[in-house]
């Protein structure tokens, strides 16, 4: 392993920590100047709220690199290199995973910090899971299609981030918060219900594979999507309530 991949890894995860920490400060700079009744929040309030801008762009950013490699890039096609599917990586793969962990950390901290404001024990066990998953792929080389397939699922989160603002915003009765309540309700059940049934399809007809990785890749990749999946279902079952 060379230079640049011993460097990639801090580096990647100091840029996730330091990109939270700019857009935490600009989004508060920013909302201060020119959001109307911002300065009017409470404190927790304006955490959150700032806490959310960095969460959207996030999740945005994974999503849209997810979506890249495991669908339009030849990376994980099976008949594209010699290699096996379960030990293909890329530098941009592991550049992602590194933010992604900056942004947990990041994300985890305040949550901690702030607690239970910024959310209860459930987030504290999916942002934990995440962590897990995605450092033992990352050191490993093993599993990152299926991490970078978990990671897609972020890409519900702008709608849930943007129905919160509405809310505070008071806006509740507005044709904004219904269509993006109606987005909310089909991106989730698209990328965090179906799209897990496609996970487990792609495991079954690549099992061969899967089952040689290292014991506690492999069992980790049994035991934590299915965690993950019946917390998706509990949350979209409460935001389908709502």
């Amino acid at each position: 392993m060379g230079l640049i991949e011993h460097l990639l890894l801090p580096a990647s995860v100091l840029c996730g920590i330091i990109m939270c920490k700019i857009i935490y400060e600009v989004t508060g700079l920013f909302s201060s100047l020119y959001i109307k009744g911002y300065a009017k929040l409470s404190n927790t309030q304006k955490v959150e709220w700032n806490n959310r801008c960095f969460s959207t762009f996030h999740a945005i950013i994974v999503a849209v690199v997810s979506f890249y490699l495991v669908v339009l890039s030849d990376l994980f096609r099976d008949e594209s290199q010699d290699e096996m599917m379960i030990s293909k990586t890329s530098t941009l793969s592991d550049g992602l995973f590194g933010i992604s962990l900056g942004y947990f950390l990041s994300d985890l901290g305040m949550i901690l910090w702030h607690f239970p404001a910024l959310g209860g024990k459930e987030y504290l066990l999916h942002h934990g899971l995440s962590m897990y998953s995605i450092f033992l792929s990352l050191i490993s080389g093993q599993g990152q299609f299926y991490i970078l397939m978990v990671l897609f699922t972020e890409s519900t989160t702008p709608f849930v981030n943007l129905r919160w603002y509405l809310d505070l915003a008071g806006k509740k009765n507005s044709k904004l918060y219904i269509l993006n309540g109606i987005a909310l309700f089909l991106g989730w059940l698209v990328a965090r219900i179906l799209l897990f049934i496609y996970f487990y399809m792609h495991m079954y007809t690549h099992f061969d594979q899967v089952r040689t990785m290292f014991p506690l890749g492999f069992y980790s990749l049994l035991v934590v999507p299915p965690m993950l999946v019946l917390m998706n279902v509990f949350w979209f079952g409460r935001s389908a309530r709502a």
